[in-house]
């Protein structure tokens, strides 16, 4: 997705972190539903980075149908009534899960953002050979001359993408927000370390995860 293989790799690595931390959550978690939440947003993650790496380009459709579906279904744990436990409880977690509903039909956004711009050749000078745009590498079908994309170094082209715009801009606040969570200190006893350690280290993830989002929109509203 970027021209620095460095920054590339650095987001794939935040990425791959997050979804492993996310998978070790399913792994321990008691209910199903924390359960198919991870699970989620492990396979959310996983998604992201072999974006980056312009990885499954026939498996489009179903990476859009599966991060929408996971979009509506924390949709419904939102706004779930308070009957239900094991959904959302609380005005907190309630606005944790429209989130994560948001992180999701972000990201289902985006791939369908950029299959949208993708044209599919880009003719040589000569005219003689037709070369078949990838929907990461949107760069390529953008310019006049043969460009040669590999993984990791493709460019996004967005044309003053307005919702990519948008979106960058909401998951930097969200970055930020997550952030002053992470330093914001509390006074708490011994007997809750444990929990505040767990919050801490989501929190931190969310930052990057918030982050890395930001970057791969802003890429699109060049």
């Amino acid at each position: 997705m970027f021209n620095i293989p460095a920054l590339t790799w650095t987001l794939t690595a935040v990425l791959l972190l997050g979804g492993s931390y996310n998978l070790l959550q399913a792994v321990r978690a008691r209910h199903l539903t924390d359960r198919i939440n991870n699970t989620l947003h492990a396979l959310m993650n996983a998604l992201m980075a072999a974006m980056l790496w312009n990885l499954g380009p026939s498996t489009i459709l179903a990476q859009i149908t599966i991060l929408a579906g996971a979009a509506l279904w924390f949709t419904l744990q939102a706004v779930a009534r308070p009957q239900f436990k094991l959904l959302c409880a609380g005005s907190q977690g309630r606005l944790t899960c429209a989130y994560h509903a948001l992180t999701m039909a972000a990201a289902a956004t985006m791939i369908a953002l950029m299959t949208t711009h993708t044209t599919t050749t880009t003719a040589t000078p000569t005219g003689a050979t037709a070369i078949p745009a990838h929907h990461h590498a949107m760069a390529a079908a953008h310019t006049a001359t043969p460009h040669t994309t590999t993984p990791g170094t493709a460019t996004l082209a967005g044309p003053g993408n307005t919702p990519a715009l948008l979106l960058t801009l909401i998951f930097a606040a969200a970055a930020a927000t997550f952030l002053t969570l992470l330093l914001r200190r509390r006074t708490t006893t011994t007997t809750h370390h444990t929990r505040k350690h767990s919050t801490r280290t989501e929190h931190a993830l969310e930052a990057l995860g918030a982050t890395t989002m930001a970057l791969m929109f802003a890429t699109m509203t060049a």
